[in-house]
């Protein structure tokens, strides 16, 4: 591996592994991995560049380190992880896959609390009885900093590595805070989610080290490409490219026409382009590029304003004039 090489941490397993394939698949960055068995593949697409899978647990700390340039990872691991005096920063905060909540969750026979207030209340209950209210949780920094954001003060953090939905039922832990994504495995264990109780929403997010033009140029460049892929992938989520073919006498005016109204004058105005049409009319193909959610106003308005025709596509990407997360390596 040379100093000019990019190095990107991906999980190796569990919840994220699957998605995170996935997703670099459809921003065009397919891993390539000759075997499930290696731990080191490429990425083929850009040059210079060396994927690690690692834990999960092991990514940000590696980022932090410098063993890594880039990782992608649940933001909850980030934030629990991270070093506090490091430099390490989201690159892109939002990857669309491994959404999640780290929330607590209390007794359901515990009727008369459903709210954090309430929590506080009874910690002090637990102290005047002679010991403190036991949280079981394998996220001791964010619980322990949402509890005293919140106002419960007496409390003791009970580190697990097990199932923690059975602490309270086992005896070890009154509450717990833990990562779910549906509530459901929470339900089912008798357990209930409180009003002000949820300490993080969590997505998958780019992670990386703070890099220098000068002494990491070649990483920069591979990583450039890589976060200019992954960001106009994600830009083009949202978007739709809407094609009406519509009469006019010249592009000019029909452009006109079209920006008063703002539902379809897409991201910077129409695209307008003469259609050589067999009856030898004047056709031009008009077209703009628009959120999602307003297809169909959008579509409507081109009906109504003379479009014919009308077709949709999806952009694979959407560049903007400069790459934000690029920026923020340096």
């Amino acid at each position: 591996m040379t100093d000019s090489t990019l190095r990107i941490a991906l999980p190796s397993s569990g919840a994220l592994h699957d998605p995170c394939m996935s997703f670099m698949r459809s921003c065009g960055l397919p891993v390539s991995r000759t075997n499930s068995r290696r731990y080191i593949a490429s990425v083929d697409s850009i040059p210079n560049t060396t994927v690690m899978f690692q834990r999960s647990s092991d990514i940000t700390s590696m980022v932090d380190e410098g063993t890594v340039d880039l990782g992608i990872i649940g933001m909850d691991q980030f934030m629990e992880n991270r070093r506090e005096d490091g430099d390490t920063r989201v690159a892109i905060d939002r990857l669309g896959f491994g959404r999640s909540s780290l929330v607590l969750a209390v007794p359901d026979s515990w009727v008369d609390v459903t709210s954090i207030s309430d929590l506080a209340d009874i910690s002090v209950e637990f102290r005047s009885g002679g010991h403190d209210l036991r949280v079981a949780t394998k996220y001791p920094r964010l619980i322990q900093r949402h509890l005293l954001s919140h106002g419960v003060s007496y409390f003791s953090l009970v580190n697990s590595s097990g199932t923690l939905e059975a602490a309270p039922a086992m005896g070890f832990a009154d509450i717990i805070g833990d990562i779910t994504e549906s509530g459901t495995t929470i339900r089912e264990n008798r357990l209930k989610q409180i009003d002000g109780g949820t300490a993080i929403t969590s997505e998958a997010c780019v992670i990386s080290r703070r890099m220098s033009p000068d002494r990491d140029c070649g990483r920069l460049a591979a990583a450039r490409l890589m976060l200019e892929m992954m960001e106009a992938h994600l830009g083009a989520r949202s978007c739709v490219s809407v094609t009406a073919n519509m009469r006019g006498e010249t592009a000019e005016e029909l452009a006109e026409y079209v920006l008063r109204y703002e539902d379809i004058s897409g991201l910077r105005g129409p695209t307008i382009a003469r259609v050589f049409a067999p009856d030898g009319l004047d056709w031009f193909s008009v077209t703009v590029i628009v959120e999602e959610s307003r297809l169909m106003v959008a579509v409507d308005r081109l009906r109504k304003i003379g479009g014919i025709s009308v077709t949709v596509s999806k952009p694979d990407y959407v560049f903007q004039s400069e790459c934000k997360s690029y920026a923020r390596l340096i």
